[in-house]
């Protein structure tokens, strides 16, 4: 097997830094939605058990999303698929916008889950940025794409908090105006990309493998499971603590900021995850990841001052990275290069399917049960994952070298 060459990892390193700018643009939305979504719904929404509705509807056009843009990138290639899934999150941002102006609780929703479908391309920069790199550098070029996340994380609430009131007859839409444009800055920049062709040159079996022979594969499950068990916890409990927060009698401010806080802490590991999973092994890390998980769920059980949601929040962020990144190197072990688009897409779409289930039950186990019960709901999941991932890494390690 020859060694990769230094030219890849090159193209490889300029298109990680260009998804990282446009990941610092686009991972904004999510926030804005995030720390607005239910709010905006509790004064537009006559039954206030469908407060959250926007933010579970972010989910699931995040999952909605998925398997078209795939196809897109597939036959238009990377960089036009991504200024289409710009043009897609500006509609939504600007019909959101309107739907506050309007009072019209419909169109809002419509809005937050265009912008979900708009995130749906902005999640597979993680998996683009692999495309030209070696085996080795494949974790870290992961990693990099992610920190543009940390930008995102200052950029997202900052709209929220100087932005929501620029429009004085319709509190909060100037925020999602302001989300509008940065996905238009984010046309701009991936323009910059230049991507490996998504598909190889026609020739017999070009397709690779069928997708069920693929995701039927041990690791593929193990790492699909991890995957959807840290992104669905991650929401099932941002979804619900900005609300909570403001049920407890805590400020919009503070409930903006702890979102804040949780995305700088969702993305600033990326700095170094991708080092700690070439040294200690994918599974190892993806397992940390998850145990921080429920680690910040008992966090959450102790107490509902700004200080116990705001360290919620932060190692809930960080629990996050480790899985999230861990599972997504585990999924590039799965597929060949042809084969690259649509196991992404399957993964992605088992991922946020999942996400947009977990965000939907949060609003109504917290209207039920209130903060605590939603907390508790972290635990079996992660045990599950856990077990899953400790099998495999076994299995792996009894195979010889």
């Amino acid at each position: 097997m020859q060694a990769p060459s230094p030219i890849s990892d090159a193209l490889a390193k300029r298109n990680a830094i260009v998804l990282a700018i446009a990941m610092a643009l686009g991972g904004s939305s999510p926030a804005i939605v995030v720390s607005l979504g239910g709010l905006v719904g509790m004064n537009l929404a006559e039954n206030k058990e469908l407060a959250t509705l926007p933010v579970s509807l972010l989910n699931l056009g995040l999952a909605l999303g998925t398997i078209p843009a795939a196809i897109l990138m597939r036959r238009a290639g990377r960089r036009i698929g991504y200024i289409v899934g710009g043009g897609i999150g500006l509609l939504g941002g600007c019909l959101a916008a309107f739907g506050i102006a309007s009072f019209s609780f419909m169109l809002f929703c419509l809005g937050t889950l265009i912008i979900g479908m708009y995130g749906s391309f902005n999640q597979s920069y993680r998996f683009a940025a692999t495309d030209t790199a070696s085996e080795a550098f494949k974790p870290r070029a992961i990693s990099w794409v992610m920190t543009g996340g940390l930008v995102a994380g200052v950029i997202g609430p900052q709209t929220v908090i100087w932005l929501r009131d620029a429009v004085a007859t319709a509190p909060f839409s100037g925020a999602f105006l302001g989300q509008a444009a940065l996905a238009l800055l984010s046309m701009v920049v991936v323009s910059f990309l230049r991507p490996a062709p998504v598909s190889a040159t026609p020739k017999a079996g070009a397709g690779g493998r069928p997708l069920s022979e693929i995701v039927r594969q041990p690791r593929f499950i193990v790492a699909a499971v991890a995957g959807l068990v840290s992104y669905a916890l991650m929401s099932f409990l941002m979804t619900a603590a900005p609300i909570a927060m403001v049920g407890c009698g805590l400020p919009i401010e503070s409930a903006a900021l702890g979102i804040q806080w949780h995305i700088l802490a969702m993305f600033g590991p990326s700095f170094f995850t991708g080092r700690l999973i070439v040294r200690f092994g994918k599974e190892r890390v993806t397992a940390a990841g998850l145990v921080l998980i429920a680690v910040s769920a008992a966090i959450g059980l102790s107490g509902i001052a700004v200080a116990h949601f705001w360290a919620t929040l932060i190692v809930l962020g960080i629990g996050w990275n480790f899985g999230f990144i861990g599972a997504t190197a585990m999924v590039t072990d799965c597929y060949r290069p042809e084969e690259r688009t649509k196991v992404q897409a399957a993964n992605d779409f088992l991922v946020f399917g999942s996400v947009a289930a977990a965000s939907f039950s949060s609003g109504k186990l917290l209207n039920s049960g209130g903060w605590e019960t939603v907390n508790w709901m972290v635990f079996p999941p992660v045990v599950i994952a856990l077990l899953l991932l400790a099998w495999q890494y076994r299995v792996r390690a009894a195979v010889p070298a």
